[in-house]
């Protein structure tokens, strides 16, 4: 091969790789930005649509509001189609199907994605798999004390608030939090330092009390 058309087609490569970089750096900052209301219009609209999605699946079943918003979407698309079709009745133009392009986009999903997201999902499924495992057959002392009294406090919650509660919830937090961590980001970061220390403290003393509990040798 050219020596020109190599290193012109490890450019190109490069670049393509930059591109997706680049893309997936904006898409994770685009996140960010929502949160942190950046475009108040685009965060607002977000939020509006989640949570009326969050409501609609506490007020009623998920395959009712699946279905409502489908019957919503077809007939906006049925609509459209004909009120389309008539238009070119009456002008007698020839523009064809309103949604000739959609039609004709490929929405297939390439093996080579499918396949790269699902050794991804593998390797967090792996990761947890051996978490839980550790925790429940106890190769740590503290941290399953720990996660025990984690699900005791679920306990209550559950009691309190059922899943979708929960997750109004998060999403209500999720666009109120980082907006005012934001605006008092010294005085909370002094509250949490003090919180932790407070925690460190206490399971310290907890471990040195636990019979036969074996201190962590911290190697990090």
């Amino acid at each position: 091969m050219d020596p020109m058309t190599q290193s012109a087609q490890i450019s190109s490569s490069q670049g393509l790789a930059d591109g997706q970089n680049s893309a997936a750096k904006e898409s994770k900052l685009s996140v960010k930005d929502l949160i942190h209301w950046r475009d108040p219009k685009k965060s607002g609209l977000v939020f509006g649509v989640s949570m009326l999605l969050l409501l609609s699946l506490a007020a009623f079943s998920v395959i009712s509001v699946v279905s409502y918003l489908l019957l919503a979407l077809l007939c906006v698309t049925i609509t459209f189609r004909i009120y389309k079709s008539v238009i070119q009745a009456v002008q007698k133009s020839s523009d064809g199907h309103p949604f000739k392009t959609l039609i004709d986009k490929d929405v297939s999903i390439p093996p080579e994605t499918f396949r790269k997201h699902v050794d991804t999902s593998l390797t967090y499924i792996n990761r947890a798999l051996k978490q839980m495992s550790r925790l429940f057959l106890v190769e740590d002392l503290v941290d399953s004390l720990k996660l025990a009294v984690v699900m005791w406090l679920f306990t209550y919650v559950g009691a309190v608030f059922n899943g979708i509660t929960i997750l109004i919830l998060v999403d209500i937090l999720l666009f109120a939090v980082p907006p005012i961590y934001e605006r008092n980001k010294t005085q909370i970061d002094q509250y949490i330092d003090l919180v932790r220390t407070q925690v460190n403290t206490t399971m310290a003393k907890l471990q040195e009390k636990l019979p036969g509990a074996v201190k962590r040798s911290k190697t990090e």
